[in-house]
């Protein structure tokens, strides 16, 4: 349910406003989000999209004026990634960051172009649509891992760094003073004891599993898979495959699907745990994952339909960001403290570090209810 005085994101008045339906120059991709990456491995792209960020008029919402040219920006955007990778990969090519930065973009336009094929299936040739969608959704895939385990150990390192300071972070509930400063001193000992080791664990674990998911992105991207998907976007880029009986057809083909995009994000939100619920319960992540992947979904029908990115999910989404990058932090110190024959003050170590990224997953759905826009119920009844 939104508020009195929200319209529907994704229905465009009849005269727009100048300026209605810009979004922000802020580009933070789901990866570009955690600790670069707004990927994201993470990820948030607010800034405008398609062939008009000035938004369309009601009138000419049809999939020839608007979805067409939107899947041939984001195709075209796909190659001209594609081909910044190729050059900032090439041996000769020293710089890391720009063929890292090329495969970010790389992923932006793949999930968008997968994301509008999901949305607007009715409108296009639904056998292509659904084979380019899953094709494209493998490669994002792919080349998500090796930044995901990057971005994943710098943020643990970084917490063990913090928690082994000179002090832990203040004892919850009620404690007498001198308990918890004996408590407290006790802990930071311990932990002190353990944290190299326990970052020197994870740095092995994480570092092994980047270097695979690296060498498979090289297959990937060297495989025939990879080719006939490139393929299929470069035809994409001249030439999008309509639904039979789809030319001239109205708004509604557009807005519909949609807004249905929309309700489903509004039911997900609806339906996520209470405010009060236990931070340390991980069964209820799954519910918050998909709160995620559909509000990316909402979000790219809503570049598709007014030409621009919505300005007021961009901090709700960057949360979504942050609670996914949390819980996969705090589920690899899990996995690392089962190591066996650890250290009695390595196993404790990782468990405060486990302890301390489910906060974050608190913190990042406190923010989340804090900033989103609409009035989808998000406390406790």
């Amino acid at each position: 349910m939104r508020r009195p005085d929200q319209q529907t994101t994704t229905r465009p008045t009849t005269d727009p406003a100048p300026g209605t339906g810009t979004g922000t120059d802020a580009d933070a991709d789901a990866e570009a989000m955690v600790g670069a990456p707004p990927d994201g491995a993470g990820e948030q792209d607010h800034r405008p999209a398609g062939p008009a960020a000035e938004g369309h008029p009601a009138g000419d919402l049809t999939t020839e004026a608007v979805l067409a040219p939107y899947l041939r920006g984001q195709a075209a955007d796909f190659l001209r990634s594609l081909r910044l990778h190729h050059e900032h990969s090439a041996p000769a090519e020293s710089g890391g960051h720009d063929a890292a930065a090329a495969t970010r973009a790389l992923r932006r336009a793949a999930r968008r172009i997968s994301g509008s094929l999901h949305t607007f299936r009715a409108a296009l040739d639904p056998h292509w649509a659904d084979q380019l969608r899953s094709e494209l959704a493998w490669l994002s895939g792919v080349l998500a891992r090796e930044h995901a385990y990057a971005g994943r150990l710098t943020r643990l390192v970084e917490a063990l760094h913090q928690l082994s300071g000179p002090a832990l972070p203040a004892a919850r509930g009620a404690r007498a003073a001198g308990e918890a400063a004996a408590s407290d001193a006790q802990g930071r000992a311990a932990l002190g004891v353990g944290a190299a080791r326990a970052g020197a664990l994870l740095e092995r674990r994480l570092t092994l599993a980047r270097t695979r998911s690296h060498s498979a992105a090289l297959q990937a991207l060297g495989s025939s898979r990879f080719h006939a998907v490139a393929d299929a976007v470069a035809l994409l880029a001249s030439d999008v495959p309509l639904a039979p009986g789809t030319t001239g057809r109205t708004a509604e083909a557009l807005l519909e699907p949609a807004e249905r995009a929309e309700q489903r994000l509004l039911a997900a939100v609806a339906a996520l745990p209470p405010a009060d619920s236990e931070p340390y319960n991980e069964a209820q992540d799954a519910a918050w994952h998909q709160a995620r992947l559909l509000l990316r979904l909402h979000r790219y029908a809503h570049e598709v339909v007014l030409g621009a990115a919505a300005p007021s999910l961009a901090s709700c989404g960057h949360a979504l960001d942050l609670h996914r990058d949390a819980v996969e932090a705090a589920a690899a110190a899990a996995a690392a403290a089962r190591t066996p024959r650890i250290a009695p003050a390595t196993a404790y170590a990782l468990g405060v570090l486990h302890a301390d990224q489910r906060h974050e997953v608190e913190a990042a759905r406190a923010v989340f209810r804090e900033t989103w826009p609409y009035a989808t119920a998000l406390t406790a009844p």
